[in-house]
Order: structure tokens, then C-alpha cells, then sequence
């Protein structure tokens, strides 16, 4: 009966408020528009849809607009989350997976194309012959595979602390290698 007397006009002129109310109710940034429209073609699809034996049309279109506006959301979201993984995907493709771990960043380990396995193993050589048993264990275990300093203290029995501090120790000591290892990768480029 209220669909009979009252266009769509009229409707959405006494409902738009219910679009915007959703909007700030789910907490939404709607720059460009786009929920607006999801929620103005829920009312037009609630509008056309409506059947007033079966409930009020305001609890109605409350409910297409909800629905529809968290829909929308949800999709985007998954959108997101899919750029995110190709993203991550093609940064561990681009840096061979290699990363320098600190507590807020990662940091690209840059390796060139023309690695040798000589080089490599004679640079961890090099670095395992500079650090302590304790220091080689926080460079094998976190830096190379990736390991949280928790999961290394409760495997070696001490704190967190001293996992700390041995990677404190090593990356003192090991300035002084990064340096020397430049002959390595000027052999590289020169073969």
C-alpha cells in the first residue's frame, strides 16, 4: 500500500539519511562515492522488492543497506588483501626472499644476479670466524632464518635479553666485515 502511493522519489528523499547513517555507523571513508551508490541501489532494489505483508519498509531497506554497504566492504577488502600478497610475492621474487630483520622494517638484503656459491660460502665463513658460538647462533637462527629472539631464547634457555645482546655483539663486530667483503663482489662483476 505505501509502495502504491509514494514514488521512488519521494521515498528516497525520506530515506538518504539512512545511507549516510551507515556509512558513519561502519566507520567508513567514502571519497569517491562509491558506498553511497552501493547504499542507493539497495534502496531502489529494497523499494522494488518490498512486500508490506512482511515487515515495515523502513526495518527493510535498514536492512539492504546494511547488508549491501557491508558487502561492498568486504569485497574491497579482499581486493586489498590480494594486492598485498602479489605485492609481497613479487618483493620476495625481485629479493630473493632475503631481509635484514629489525623490529618495525625489513630491509632488503640487495644481491646481485652473478652470486657466486664460492663467495658466499667464503663471506659466512669469513663472518662465522669473527663471532662467538652465541653470535653465530642469533645470526643463523634469526637473521638468516628469520626466527623470533622469544623462540631462540626458550630454545637456548636463556632471556630474551641475551638473545639481544648477542646480535648486539655481532653487528659490532661485523661492520668491520661488510666492509671487506667488497673484493668479493668486485670479482663479480669483473668475471
Amino acid at each position: 500500500m505505501e509502495r502504491e502511493m509514494a514514488t521512488f522519489e519521494e521515498i528516497f528523499r525520506q530515506n538518504e539519511r539512512r545511507i549516510h547513517y551507515y556509512i558513519h555507523r561502519l566507520n567508513i571513508q567514502d571519497p569517491h562515492q562509491e558506498f553511497y551508490q552501493e547504499g542507493l541501489v539497495a534502496m531502489w532494489n529494497a523499494y522494488e522488492n518490498y512486500e508490506p505483508d512482511k515487515g515495515t519498509m523502513a526495518t527493510y531497506f535498514n536492512y539492504m543497506i546494511r547488508n549491501r554497504i557491508i558487502d561492498l566492504m568486504r569485497k574491497q577488502n579482499k581486493e586489498t588483501e590480494k594486492t598485498a600478497q602479489y605485492a609481497y610475492e613479487h618483493r620476495v621474487h625481485i629479493d630473493k626472499g632475503n631481509y635484514y630483520r629489525n623490529q618495525n622494517w625489513n630491509y632488503p638484503i640487495v644481491r646481485q644476479e652473478a652470486d657466486h656459491e664460492e663467495c658466499d660460502a667464503a663471506f659466512w665463513q669469513k663472518v662465522k670466524g669473527q663471532l662467538s658460538d652465541n653470535q653465530w647462533k642469533w645470526v643463523t637462527e634469526h637473521i638468516i632464518e628469520g626466527k623470533p629472539l622469544k623462540e631462540i631464547a626458550e630454545q637456548e634457555g636463556v632471556t630474551a635479553e641475551a638473545v639481544k645482546s648477542w646480535g648486539k655483539g655481532a653487528r659490532r663486530k661485523l661492520r668491520g666485515v661488510a666492509v671487506s667483503t667488497e673484493e668479493c663482489r668486485d670479482r663479480q662483476f669483473i668475471s
